[in-house]
């Protein structure tokens, strides 16, 4: 199949994603009005096949902080969580967040939800940030109920078995907390299973981004933060592996037919940090018209779990969340930023500095600098915010854009 110069073709697995997260959506709202099933918050990188195994519906807010940040006004929330004592400089999910409870707004009312579910616990892993304790702190408050934590060590060098046993320990102690609220107990083969599901749905998605290895790519960056919803809220459950089944499916009938993401694809780029949420489109609108595609991201990579093992459920799972790339030191981001550039053919580097995102901001300690000596990979900086637009200079960041392909392509013809 020849692409038209120019003709963007949406993925048709779009329309299966939006009844996917509206059906788990629906099944929150149905929890929240009916009490059939306790609700959990967990933070997206928390131990949701625990909570799904123990029958929880599982909520997810900095899913719902994405989603303030897509629809362009956080700036109008952030204000109202700073007047509570919030620093503006310190994670914009979690002001936008708090600003819009307070505000009693939230996407979810165009769902029929009259505010965000009521959580019968939170749960959060600090292997992001502190930011999530301190965040999901306030709705403990706020709500009078339990929260739990798992406390993982930061900028992890060397994943030593202690390491492993100590957070291995925290998942176990959940147990019997988690037992006082949900209404079934804890069951190891439940537990075995959602961890199958787990790494079942993790090595699809895995899958899914690596067609972007392909030339030209069927999917970019800003398809990929999209499609990565029910990794991140349906982790642990046959919904995400059925719907990444859907998704590969597509790509790879995509490969076959010649259908790439950016229609005149010239230049693959790697974008480092978070996306620029309030910009996913017309950042998206941008690189295709430079016949640019962002091919990767060390994002959308942060869901996958390939050590998940429901024959060693607990060790692995530790395992698992401490190989985050968000967690390891910068010698370890170096060897895995590196091994990305090669196999994904990587001809630029796009780094986001992101304003209160210091943690998933990797261009602060002269990383870049490092990485660029190591393969002469071209890189750029710009500076922006995960959701406050305020941080952001579209016209700046347009131009620094354009400049650096401009002098990829001068490059290329040398």
């Amino acid at each position: 199949m020849n692409q038209e110069k120019n003709a963007i073709i949406k993925l048709q697995s779009t329309s299966q994603l939006r009844t996917t997260m509206g059906d788990y959506f629906n099944r929150l709202k149905n929890a929240a009005e009916t009490g059939h099933k306790k609700i959990a918050w967990c933070t997206s990188v928390g131990p949701a096949e625990l909570l799904y195994s123990m029958g929880f519906e599982v909520y997810f807010p900095e899913n719902h902080g994405a989603m303030l940040g897509v629809g362009k006004n956080a700036d109008t929330y952030i204000p109202t969580a700073v007047a509570q004592g919030y620093s503006p400089d310190i994670c914009s999910y979690l002001t936008t967040d708090i600003g819009a409870f307070l505000q009693n707004e939230t996407p979810l009312q165009k769902m029929g939800f009259k505010s965000i579910p009521k959580p019968d616990v939170l749960v959060y892993n600090t292997n992001q940030c502190r930011e999530v304790g301190d965040w999901f702190s306030f709705y403990a408050r706020h709500f009078n109920v339990p929260i739990l934590g798992i406390n993982t060590p930061l900028c992890i060098n060397n994943l030593t078995k202690s390491i492993v046993n100590n957070v291995s320990s925290q998942f176990k102690e959940l147990i019997p907390e988690l037992e006082k609220i949900a209404t079934q107990r804890f069951d190891i083969d439940k537990f075995k299973e959602a961890i199958s599901l787990s790494h079942e749905g993790c090595v699809l998605w895995r899958k899914v981004l690596e067609t972007a290895q392909n030339k030209p790519s069927p999917i970019n960056f800003f398809d990929a933060a999209i499609h990565m919803g029910p990794i991140v809220v349906m982790r642990g459950t046959q919904y995400a592996v059925d719907y990444y089944n859907i998704l590969l499916a597509e790509l790879k009938d995509r490969i076959t037919n010649g259908i790439s993401a950016v229609p005149n694809e010239k230049f693959r780029i790697f974008w480092e940090g978070m996306p620029l949420w309030y910009k996913l489109s017309g950042m998206a609108k941008l690189f295709a018209k430079l016949d640019t595609c962002i091919v990767a991201s060390t994002y959308c990579n942060s869901w996958i779990f390939d050590d998940l093992d429901p024959d060693d459920p607990f060790e692995s799972s530790a395992l698992a969340y401490c190989k985050l790339f968000i967690v390891r030191a910068d010698e370890i981001k170096e060897k895995v930023l590196k091994n990305m550039i090669r196999n994904f053919s990587i001809d630029g580097i796009i780094y986001h500095e992101s304003k209160t995102c210091n943690r998933n901001s990797n261009n602060l300690y002269g990383l870049q600098n490092r990485l660029y000596e190591k393969t002469k990979v071209p890189y750029l900086e710009i500076n922006g915010d995960l959701n406050d637009p305020r941080c952001f200079s579209e016209e700046q960041s347009v131009i620094a854009i354009e400049t650096f392909i401009s002098q990829l392509s001068s490059h290329a013809m040398q």
